[in-house]
């Protein structure tokens, strides 16, 4: 198992952080750092995303939980084989958020695969402080 995080603290309340984080179109243009992100994130439903992290490539992800205003996770891969798990979690913290991001990778492949993937964390980094930045009405 392999996992990418960032941490944030955010002068803003979870509902606010909400609105940006389940919102394509906001993610898109809000330099998070990523290039497009085609469906709607909701309970079920297939995400398309392409990233600065590897433009070349489009992830396609599936929203496993979308707990407003609190959680949410994108999943992507094949089970046992290879996957990978973000997830997004906001927590209460005094008058604004508390807000974790994590990508957890993991299966029999892993091994083989670790190599040729981009290093994910600037990507993590970028998106935490665009979305700090965009909550906090900058």
């Amino acid at each position: 198992m392999k996992t990418f995080e960032v941490r944030r603290q955010i002068a803003a309340r979870p509902e606010v952080v909400w609105a940006i984080l389940s919102n394509p179109q906001v993610l898109v243009a809000g330099g998070l750092g990523l290039i497009s992100l085609e469906g709607q994130i909701a309970p079920g439903n297939k995400l398309r995303l392409v990233s600065q992290t590897a433009p070349e490539r489009t992830f396609v992800l599936t929203v496993q939980a979308f707990e407003a205003p609190r959680r949410i996770v994108w999943a992507s891969g094949l089970p046992l084989v290879f996957n990978g798990t973000r997830s997004f979690t906001l927590t209460t913290a005094g008058d604004g958020t508390a807000f974790h991001m994590a990508e957890v990778c993991r299966g029999l492949m892993l091994p083989v695969i670790w190599g040729s993937l981009p290093d994910m964390q600037p990507g993590f980094e970028l998106f935490g402080d665009g979305l700090k930045r965009l909550a906090e009405g900058g």
